[in-house]
C-alpha cells in the first residue's frame, strides 16, 4: 500500500480517477523539518494533490504547485514529476494554531489594516527538453479547502469536472480524485458524475488513510463497471547536487564567491527540500573557477575556440 499510484475508471459512468498513498515518503519530507500541525496538514495535502494531478496529465517533465506572498504561510511548494518523484516545503512565520484552518495560513496581510484580497495558487508545468513549452495557471485562494481550490483550477483551466478527497496524518498522506471522461456533456454522463461524486463524499478519512486501494474503490463501486489498474510507485526525491551547487556558485562570478569566502572563510548551501547541507572553501572555490578558465581556452585541432 505504501507510496502507490492507482488509476481507475468507471466505465458505465463516463468518470475515471486516480488513488494515491504516501507513506515512506511523506516520513521523509517530514523528517526534513518540524511543521506546525497545521502545516503539516496541508503541505501533505499538497503533496497528494500535486501527485495525482501529475499523473493525469500526459507529458515527460515535472508538475509545481506554489502558494507564497501570504502570511502566516510565507511560502508552500510541491513539485511531482512525470517518472513518480515528488518533493515539498513550506516556510512560516510567527505562531500557528493547531487547528488553523487552509484561510488562516493563507490570508495576505497589508502591515496596517489586517487582511486584504486573497492569495494565489499558482501551477506550472515545467516539461522535460523538446517536450513542449512551460506554462503556468493561476488560480485565487477563494476555497475553504486546498481540494477546493483544486476544482476551482481545473473548472478554469480544463473546463472538467474534477473533485478531490485529501486526508493526511503523522504517517500518511492519502487522496482520491475524479474526474469527467473529456466528451460532450450528455444527460446520462452528468448523472454519472453525481453518482461517482455521492459515492466518493461517504469516505471517512480513516478509511482513506488506512484501506488498499482495491478495498477502498470496491467499497464505493462494488456495483459499477469498476477497472482499476496496476500500481505506479512514488518516492521522494530531491534534485539538488553538487554539481548544480558548484554551477551556481560559477554564475554568481568569481569575484563574488572571492568576497564571500573572504568575509566568512566559507560558502554554505543548504537545500530546503531535503536539508543536505553544502560547503564550499577558498580551495574549492579556487578549483571551480580554474575548471572554468581550462574549459573556455581549449581549442579544437583546427585552432578554434571550444567551450565545454
Amino acid at each position: 500500500m505504501s507510496d502507490t499510484l492507482h488509476r481507475f475508471q468507471l466505465e458505465n459512468l463516463h468518470v475515471r480517477g486516480e488513488w494515491l498513498s504516501l507513506s515512506q515518503s511523506w516520513q521523509d519530507i517530514q523528517n526534513t523539518t518540524t511543521y506546525p500541525p497545521a502545516i503539516k496538514k496541508v503541505l501533505g495535502e499538497a503533496l497528494v494533490a500535486i501527485g495525482l494531478l501529475a499523473d493525469s496529465l500526459k507529458f515527460d517533465g515535472s508538475l509545481v504547485l506554489q502558494i507564497h506572498g501570504t502570511y502566516p504561510v510565507s511560502m508552500l511548494v510541491v513539485q511531482a514529476t512525470s517518472d513518480g518523484s515528488i518533493r515539498g516545503l513550506a516556510n512560516w512565520q510567527g505562531d500557528i494554531n493547531t487547528d488553523a484552518g487552509f484561510k488562516e495560513l493563507f490570508q495576505p496581510l497589508d502591515g496596517k489594516e489586517g487582511r486584504i484580497g486573497t492569495g494565489t495558487m499558482a501551477i506550472s508545468v515545467e516539461p522535460n527538453s523538446n517536450q513542449g513549452e512551460r506554462y503556468q495557471s493561476l488560480v485565487s485562494l477563494e476555497g475553504e479547502s486546498l481540494a477546493d481550490c483544486f476544482t476551482q483550477y481545473f473548472a478554469q483551466s480544463e473546463q472538467l469536472n474534477t473533485r478531490l478527497w485529501l486526508a493526511v496524518d503523522d504517517k500518511t498522506a492519502s487522496g482520491l480524485m475524479l474526474q469527467s471522461l473529456p466528451s460532450e456533456e450528455t444527460e446520462s454522463q452528468s448523472d454519472g458524475w453525481n453518482h461517482a461524486s455521492i459515492l466518493a463524499d461517504t469516505i471517512k478519512n480513516e478509511e482513506l488513510l488506512t484501506l488498499p486501494a482495491q478495498d477502498l474503490l470496491h467499497r464505493l463501486y462494488h456495483e459499477e463497471d469498476l477497472r482499476i489498474y496496476d500500481a505506479k510507485n512514488i518516492r521522494f526525491d530531491c534534485t539538488c547536487s553538487q554539481q548544480k551547487i558548484e554551477n551556481t556558485i560559477q554564475s554568481i562570478g568569481e569575484d563574488e564567491a572571492k568576497s564571500i569566502i573572504e568575509e566568512l572563510g566559507k560558502i554554505t548551501i543548504d537545500c530546503d527540500f531535503c536539508n543536505t547541507h553544502y560547503v564550499l572553501d577558498s580551495v574549492d572555490v579556487a578549483r571551480l573557477f580554474s575548471e572554468a578558465d581550462v574549459s573556455i581556452n581549449i581549442t579544437d585541432d583546427n585552432g578554434t575556440g571550444s567551450v565545454h
